[in-house]
């Protein structure tokens, strides 16, 4: 009965045990029975005191063993019941302790430090790497042989396994770019002749391997872009093809040769399908072609441009907007500055730029409301404050080409009902941009803006006012005045916005002021050549034209202008005889619409007259772009100084007595010190870079529309300087020299005399 009530015991756990009711021995148990109960109680007590002692850590083994001694003298017949039923409670051993397990569990500091050898812990070292090598997969160097064994493999059936093997080594080779070195890549590329052999190989031939691979091959004629992620294979191959998306990414942000950048680009364009379908890789992308687009060269620009189109076009939902902000804002950086090269590249961003507003024209409204509101906004704060810093902000480069920018899209996207509404708030700008500072140092602003108002209107059949900021030119400029000074070169109105005070004064000034002119109004009327109300809409413009060649006296001003006139008048007169012989009446509009319509096919004598021109315009538009080839075939003659230097040197040599007290500046100037009008030019010349600065914050009526008070003070200048020039010493004879160095007296006192005087 002891022995099946100890197993029972032994089953259960210490807390069953004390529930269970074994508690006494007065249940209607034997003697014999009830000695084995209380030791088996007392047994699991033991336990559980051995257990508190070493979990809690309140007593220590020794401390243990100590009551189990003291239990024998206590309590024999419990000793002698443990040894006959468990003798492992009492051959308890200090081994046996929970001390032994902490220090298992934990680390313990040794008492004193022992120096270890190196050879131990290179043996350790090497352990340890030899584990790694085991983990890891053995680095194998990219051969030109393996490469051409990867190609013939891939030309002939393409696999995954084989696309794996050619993306790591792709990956290990543009890890190189960066310094990585592949050390985390399956392979490694360590010469250049098989690095440009590695990436070449995956420009010409991944991606039509991809295509076979993945069962995408595109029909003949099939307009529709088939994204690979429709591929039942596509799953298996996504992570290589990510990674080999990602390192074509990353290979196109370390390239610097603009022929490998377009090839580069030539590739990605091909995997737009690809990149699609994995959004990360393709943000990564399309930053990359946006700095390509808005930095890079000629030809990196277009294949740039041409893969963000692509990407708009197919997921115009997710890209569109993000990418046409980028592009607007990288366009107002490019335009800061204007010059003669950077020209042709602003123009492609403009016409780029436009062909991307017009994938959606809901989106280009949004984009166009909110930035020519915010040109708005500029032009009322420097038109309310009248301060320097608000001028400037409204003329500059960016914010003329800001206009003109949307005067191209509205231009394009029209017929638009959406963009409609947009047409007149961005003529009021444009129109304000002209009469906020209208002065004659701002004339090449006002050219930029009417013709960029003359696109507007012609483009989108807006009449728009363009002709009376341009004939008040030649009510406010007085072209017989003669120039102040020569100039070295024609003014490139195209580049220029402001004119400082010099080029006011220059000839170059008025002879480009007179072919703006001719050019934009024969631009403005060529747009209403075919117009019913032609006669009416010139007549304004014959009045002035014909004042003003009754006026101006220089053949070189009023030659052009007369030209012009013949021809509007002829147009004029052409339009009067075709609308004699129609037989409808003003109010019907649909025959006006189809009459101008046959007018414009037949042509006008102004349409014939402004083809002709344009071309020969365009022609000197080049000649001016590359001004040095026109420069190299001019034959100019020679100025040979030798002589003069030599003739210098032999009269320094025969009276050296009396040019021994001169200066070496002096010396330069032949002996002899001038201060007159020339030197007083030079003077202005250097005072007139600082007052470029200055027309912004003066805006007084004394500046006047020619400059104001310049002219005058200019002679006063001059009278100035030509008094000085009198005082100063005259240049002596050949005769007067030699008679000086015999030693004449006449001479010498004559000499006194004028320097007195």
């Amino acid at each position: 009965m002891a022995a099946k009530q100890k197993r029972k015991l032994e089953e259960l756990s210490l807390d069953e045990f004390m529930l269970s009711g074994f508690e006494s021995a007065d249940e209607g148990e034997s003697e014999e029975e009830a000695p084995a109960k209380n030791g088996l109680k007392k047994k699991k007590d033991l336990k559980a005191a051995a257990l508190k002692t070493n979990t809690g850590k309140k007593g220590t083994a020794s401390q243990h063993k100590e009551e189990l001694s003291r239990l024998r003298n206590k309590d024999p017949e419990f000793y002698k019941f443990l040894e006959d039923n468990d003798k492992s409670l009492l051959n308890f051993d200090d081994t046996d302790s929970s001390e032994d397990e902490d220090e298992k569990k934990y680390h313990k500091l040794p008492s004193a430090l022992e120096e270890a050898d190196s050879d131990d812990e290179d043996g350790e070292e090497g352990q340890k790497s030899s584990r790694k090598s085991k983990k890891g997969i053995d680095v194998i160097k990219v051969t030109d042989k393996m490469i051409e064994d990867w190609n013939a493999a891939l030309n002939k059936e393409p696999t995954p396994r084989l696309f794996r093997d050619i993306t790591q080594a792709f990956k290990a080779a543009v890890a190189t770019t960066k310094g990585e070195g592949g050390a985390l890549c399956r392979y490694k590329v360590a010469d250049s002749s098989v690095f440009n052999a590695l990436v070449l190989f995956c420009i010409k031939d991944i991606y039509a391997a991809l295509q076979k691979m993945l069962n995408l091959k595109l029909e003949k004629g099939q307009k529709k872009l088939v994204l690979p992620s429709s591929s039942q294979k596509w799953q298996r191959n996504q992570i290589d093809i990510k990674m080999y998306l990602s390192g074509v990414v990353q290979l196109l942000s370390c390239l610097t040769e603009s022929t490998v950048i377009s090839a580069v680009l030539r590739h990605a364009n091909q995997l737009v399908p690809y990149y699609l379908c994995l959004p990360k890789q393709c943000r990564h992308l399309v930053k990359q072609l946006m700095k390509q687009w808005s930095t890079g060269e000629e030809t990196s620009r277009v294949l740039a441009f041409l893969a963000l189109n692509k990407i708009c076009r197919h997921k115009q939902d997710v890209y569109l907007n993000p990418i046409l902000k980028q592009m607007y804002i990288s366009y107002v950086q490019n335009c800061k500055f204007t010059s003669p090269n950077a020209l042709p590249m602003i123009n492609f961003m403009q016409r780029t730029l436009t062909e991307m507003y017009a994938l959606d024209t809901q989106a280009s409204y949004q984009h166009a409301f909110i930035y020519i509101r915010q040109l708005a906004i500029h032009l009322r704060n420097a038109m309310t404050m009248k301060k320097k810093e608000t001028y400037q902000s409204v003329y500059n480069w960016q914010y003329i080409h800001c206009l003109y920018l949307w005067c191209r899209v509205l231009s394009t996207l029209y017929p638009s009902d959406v963009l409609q509404p947009l047409i007149y708030p961005l003529c009021q700008v444009i129109i304000g941009t002209i009469k906020l500072v209208p002065t004659s140092r701002y004339y090449p602003l006002r050219m930029h803006c009417c013709r960029a108002l003359t696109l507007l209107s012609s483009s989108t059949n807006t009449f728009v006012p363009v002709l009376p900021f341009l004939l008040e030119i030649f009510q406010q400029v007085d072209f017989n005045k003669k120039p102040g000074r020569m100039s070295k070169k024609p003014i490139n109105f195209a580049v220029i916005l402001k004119l400082n005070k010099i080029n006011l004064m220059e000839k170059a000034y008025k002879e480009g002021l007179i072919d703006q002119l001719y050019d934009l109004i024969l631009e403005y009327f060529h747009t209403q050549a075919n117009s019913i109300g032609f006669p009416e809409l010139a007549l304004p413009t014959i009045i002035q034209l014909k004042a003003f060649l009754k006026e101006c006296k220089v053949a070189n001003y009023s030659k052009p202008v007369r030209q012009l006139l013949e021809k509007v008048q002829e147009n004029s007169s052409y339009i009067t005889a075709q609308r004699q012989k129609a037989a409808f009446g003003v109010a019907d509009a649909a025959a006006v619409v189809a009459w101008e319509k046959k007018i414009q096919e037949e042509g006008t004598p102004l349409t014939r007259y402004y083809t002709q021109w344009k071309k020969l315009r365009e022609k000197e538009i080049q000649l001016e772009i590359s001004g040095k080839e026109r420069m190299e075939d001019l034959d100019l003659p020679e100025i040979k100084r030798r002589k003069i230097q030599e003739k210098k040197a032999e009269d320094k040599k025969e009276f050296k007595d009396l040019f021994e007290s001169d200066s070496d500046s002096d010396e330069e100037n032949g002996g002899l010190k001038f201060k007159g009008k020339k030197s007083s030019r030079a003077a202005d010349d250097d005072d007139d870079d600082d007052d470029d600065d200055e027309d912004l914050s003066d805006m007084s009526d004394d500046e006047g529309m020619e400059g104001g008070d310049s002219d005058e003070d200019d002679d006063g200048e001059e009278e100035e300087g030509d008094e000085k020039a009198s005082k100063a010493p005259k240049p002596l004879s050949s005769s007067a020299l030699i008679k000086l160095a015999e030693g004449d007296e006449d001479v010498v006192e004559d000499l006194e005399l004028s320097d007195e005087d």
